[in-house]
């Protein structure tokens, strides 16, 4: 059987204890994870976006077979947690970059090589379970990004190559952010609110179960719109919305080249 089939198969028998052959199969499917192999997310060749519940089955799965450990560093740093999942081992070999001052990863969680976690000054940056980040994205301070573990077959947030993230920007319900798409610091982006692109004269929205998707390249900055209603337009009501004013070009590449000084 295949490593999905018996991973599912575990995961539907609900039981109150767990043997160490389960605990085998976990670790198996917890070290694929790392690796990369298997993804919560996959982009098809089409480009859409689709969802693998049968992974975040497996991950729910590694909370409810797992025992609460103390996994504190020093009696001053006290740490307890699930021993499904403890820090990731990290070699020097795999080219991640960590920096101190408190980041660590999950055991379980890929980190692809030329990854940086580190606070350096971009402190406080979030990543939700799930989410998928893609290459060269730069994640600035109090940056979040919202985690979609449930329901199983909700897509989680994606972020694609290139894409940076300014400063205190949320990025929540399973929105795309296509590749090298720039938000300027404090955008907000849910599937609930809907972005108007200025250049494309267009309106972007959720569409029943279609998350909201953010156009490639498109430079987006927080903005706002009139509230509808006698009343609005009497008080003066806004309301916020995100606004596409441009889409990137030399200038927009020129005022993003610092990530590469930082790798």
């Amino acid at each position: 059987m295949s490593l999905r089939n018996r991973l599912e198969a575990l995961s539907a028998a609900e039981r109150d204890r767990y043997d160490e052959a389960d605990r085998a199969l976990f670790a198996e499917f917890r070290a694929a994870l790392t690796r990369g192999d298997i993804r919560a997310a996959e982009r098809r060749p089409d480009g859409a976006w689709c969802v693998n519940a049968w992974v975040k089955q497996g991950i729910l799965l590694g909370f409810r077979m797992g025992t609460l450990v103390d996994m504190s560093p020093h009696p001053t740093f006290p740490f307890f947690d699930k021993d499904t999942y403890s820090v990731r081992p990290t070699t020097l070999q795999e080219g991640v970059r960590i920096v101190p001052g408190g980041s660590s990863i999950r055991d379980g969680a890929y980190v692809a090589a030329g990854g940086i976690c580190g606070t350096m000054i971009d402190s406080h940056a979030l990543v939700g379970s799930c989410a998928q980040i893609g290459k060269r994205v730069h994640l600035s301070a109090a940056a979040q990004i919202g985690g979609v573990l449930e329901p199983v077959g909700a897509l989680p947030v994606i972020v694609e190559d290139d894409v940076l993230v300014g400063g205190g920007c949320g990025i929540y319900e399973g929105t795309i952010v296509r590749e090298r798409a720039v938000l300027a610091p404090g955008t907000m982006l849910t599937g609930s609110t809907p972005v108007h692109d200025l250049v494309r004269e267009t309106i972007y929205r959720r569409d029943g179960d279609r998350p909201l998707e953010i156009p490639a390249g498109a430079v987006v900055v927080p903005g706002a719109r009139a509230a509808p209603g006698a009343a609005a337009a009497r008080w003066g009501i806004s309301l916020y919305a995100p606004v596409i004013v441009k889409y990137r070009d030399a200038k927009t590449d020129a005022a993003t080249a610092l990530e590469e000084y930082l790798r």
